[in-house]
């Protein structure tokens, strides 16, 4: 049966590494739940909803109208621009089969960022192209504006992931106007609770090219209710409900997305993060204090980068001590770097507790050269 997989498995797909989710690294079911996870960027907080299941027995709306018009009055856009997916990662996926020719068109990158941008474009066998990201992280806009009429979408993080840092509004706005005829400039913020004051949606009828992916998993703490949304010019909506599959959310799902987008829900979630925010100031002066650690990025989120050139020994010690951070060496200019998600306040003392006791537990010339 193999050599029929391998037959009839797309070429595009053979040399294809899947995205190294954080489950995929390790999975929650063979850990067990003694694990303390701050390597998938999760909300630590898990708030209760309720599910009326008297409709269980029907297929949902393809496009629930109640969500919707939450979300859209909370964004401070039009119902005709939001339009609501499993997770930001299908509008990820929707908007590379709605706009890319397979075999033809691609994809502009600003690595170090989300992987799952290039992932997904593989997978449609879409090119990728790359525009890295200056020393400081900001947008290498002269670089970027070099792919004109060689892209048909342009990928942002704003907040990125994993630099935690904010793109400049004047570099997107640079790269938008640039794109205007020939591509679309797609603004991930995945993260923009944490910095509310730099979102693009309210920006939408000026600069109809540009698209902001938005989800619950991060401050709305519904990471694994797997719901996000996509903000854009009803053209672009409109193109994108013609790949989006028949029946994408759940009823359950909906019904609790609609909870969360209540006024209450929505004071829950900022005194969530200003709660997550306190905890990643601590969790930065903590950082601080060990000679051998280099904060990276920016904290615009709710993670923190840092540089450690003892990383290997240090994430195998955390493992062994029952907690998980998540290794970004593998990024381009991220040699060494580790990412901590921001836990409760009991997870993060637990975590600067073992990084005290690693630290003086190893040499000075250990804790300066990678082991």
């Amino acid at each position: 049966m193999s050599a029929l997989v391998d037959k009839l498995t797309s070429d595009s797909l053979k040399a294809l590494k899947p995205y190294e989710s954080a489950r995929r690294l390790f999975a929650a079911s063979e850990s067990g739940q003694q694990q303390v996870w701050l390597n998938a960027n999760e909300s630590p907080f898990a708030n209760p909803y309720e599910v009326d299941d008297s409709r269980f027995n029907r297929y949902p709306d393809c496009q629930p109208s109640k969500v919707i018009q939450s979300y859209a009055a909370y964004s401070g856009v039009a119902a005709q621009n939001t339009l609501v997916t499993r997770g930001a990662d299908e509008g990820i996926e929707l908007l590379i089969r709605a706009f890319c020719t397979p075999d033809i068109d691609n994809i502009l990158i600003c690595p170090p960022t989300y992987g799952m941008y290039a992932i997904s474009a593989q997978t449609c066998n879409v090119g990728v192209l790359e525009a890295p990201l200056n020393p400081d992280f900001s947008l290498n806009v002269p670089t970027i504006c070099e792919f004109k009429d060689k892209v048909n979408l342009v990928f942002i993080c704003s907040p990125n992931n994993p630099t935690g840092t904010c793109v400049d509004p004047q570099q997107v706005l640079a790269v938008a106007e640039h794109f205007a005829d020939s591509a679309l400039v797609v603004v991930d913020e995945a993260y923009i609770e944490f910095d509310w004051q730099n979102s693009w949606a309210n920006k939408l009828s000026k600069h109809p090219n540009i698209v902001v992916l938005r989800t619950l998993s991060k401050a709305f703490a519904l990471a694994g209710l797997r719901c996000g949304f996509t903000l854009a010019d009803p053209s672009v909506i409109q193109a994108m409900l013609k790949v989006i599959a028949p029946y994408p959310i759940p009823e359950p799902v909906a019904q609790i997305a609609q909870q969360a987008l209540t006024d209450e829900g929505i004071t829950l979630m900022r005194d969530q993060v200003d709660t997550i925010s306190e905890q990643r100031e601590l969790m930065k002066n903590a950082l601080l204090t060990f000679p051998s650690v280099e904060l990276v990025g920016d904290d615009k989120a709710n993670f923190i980068l840092f540089r450690c050139a003892a990383k290997n020994a240090l994430m195998q010690y955390l493992i062994d001590n029952q907690i998980l951070i998540r290794d970004q060496s593998k990024q381009r200019g991220l040699d060494n770097c580790l990412r901590i998600t921001i836990g409760n306040e009991k997870q993060n003392q637990q975590l600067i507790s073992l990084l005290t006791s690693f630290f003086l537990s190893i040499s000075p010339e250990q804790q300066d050269q990678a082991l």
